[in-house]
């Protein structure tokens, strides 16, 4: 039994995939990945094919679902198919979705399954979202015989509304799983980190982490920020994005950039979370925010848009607070809250500890063993 994986751009073989490989791995089913990779050589990527027991293939995927661009990967996935016969397909993202099933469905492969990682079309989703994704989204389920989804509006709609090859499955996956382990609070790294960013014992760390785009909604944070006019309170940016500029300029404009911190991309992020005090997600539309989780799984109160994906992880007035996108005193009233309370923040915290198992790796596994078993039947093989 042959499964070929497909995701969209990344560095190397990471944690997205990892539930998947050791499914596959556990039910005797050989799995291979393609996505567009930035291996530094061949030797890296082959030790990542060693290390995982996987095979890894190069497709120039363009991370834009409908850029011309793609017309190559398109070529390129076509061909890969078509020489190595799989008897399965588990397509993810918007563009692996999209030449995924095509291309499954062009080259006969028996089973073709698409985790949605979130619809672009939700509760709230502009009137252009519904009327173009959705209809795509509908016509390709006719090239699926199973659809994942990872959190629960999702996952109803599609009962809803999709009607898949052959009656296929919908099913219900709590994200891609996380490894609580890594995040565990040690006290020497959480005082040595406060050191590195210049913060007393008494100051206020939010944390932040992903792409500044416009999605991301930044800029109520800040705006949350200046209408608190606290000096202990600092915020701190993870990422780079086409909003950086934006946000820098409305940090000087209302006169507190000493306490708004942009660190660029960072490999620490476990660090930056002990280190740090709340976790902030304002974002418009997430799936599953694997940010978020992980700041749970960091022992983090959150303080978080009240938008699909953060309402399946953070329970308002138990593990944090949650806001309307747009609520800049709602976000200034959950973080100044917080500030001034260290023994609820710790029982926040311990909550989110707790509810965060839900969503961890060995679930996930559990999950997607199941699914592959359900799906394949017969063709794979139990240890």
């Amino acid at each position: 039994m042959k499964l070929l994986y497909i995701l969209n751009v990344a560095k190397r073989v990471n944690n997205f995939s990892y539930t998947s490989m050791i499914a596959a791995r556990e039910l005797g089913v050989e799995f291979h990945i393609a996505g567009n990779w930035s291996y530094a050589s061949d030797e890296e990527r082959r030790s990542d094919e060693k290390r995982y027991r996987i095979r890894i293939h190069q497709i120039d995927f363009i991370r834009t679902p409908y850029h011309p661009g793609n017309r190559k990967a398109y070529l390129q996935l076509k061909k890969l198919v078509q020489q190595e016969r799989f008897d399965a397909i588990h397509c993810n993202t918007p563009i692996g979705g999209v030449l995924g099933r095509i291309v499954g469905w062009q080259c006969r492969v028996p089973k073709v399954i698409y985790q949605a990682h979130g619809f672009h079309f939700y509760e709230g989703a502009s009137v252009l979202n519904w009327m173009f994704y959705y209809p795509v989204e509908k016509w390709l389920a006719r090239c699926t015989d199973a659809l994942i989804t990872i959190n629960r509006e999702d996952y109803r709609l599609a009962k809803a509304k999709m009607k898949l090859r052959g009656k296929g499955n919908v099913y219900y996956v709590p994200g891609v799983g996380i490894d609580g382990a890594q995040f565990r609070d040690e006290q020497s790294v959480r005082a040595r980190k406060r050191g590195e960013m210049n913060l007393s014992d008494l100051d206020i760390m939010l944390i932040s982490t992903g792409e500044l785009n416009e999605n991301k909604n930044n800029t109520v944070i800040i705006s949350a920020l200046e209408k608190l006019k606290d000096e202990k309170i600092h915020y701190f940016l993870c990422g780079t994005g086409d909003k950086e500029q934006s946000l820098r300029q409305q940090a000087e404009k209302a006169g507190i950039t000493q306490r708004v911190h942009f660190l660029g991309y960072r490999q620490d992020i476990g660090e930056l979370l002990r280190a740090a005090d709340i976790f902030v997600l304002s974002s418009y539309r997430e799936g599953l925010p694997r940010s978020m989780m992980e700041a749970m799984a960091s022992g983090l109160p959150c303080v978080a848009s009240r938008v699909r994906g953060n309402t399946d992880l953070l329970e308002d007035g138990a593990g944090g607070f949650l806001c309307g996108t747009a609520d800049i005193r709602g976000y200034a009233e959950a973080i100044g809250i917080l500030a001034k309370a260290p023994v609820l923040r710790e029982t926040m915290g311990r909550h989110n500890l707790q509810a965060v198992q839900v969503f961890s790796v060995e679930t996930v596994t559990a999950e997607m063993k199941r699914i592959y078993h359900t799906e394949f039947g017969t063709a794979v093989v139990d240890d």
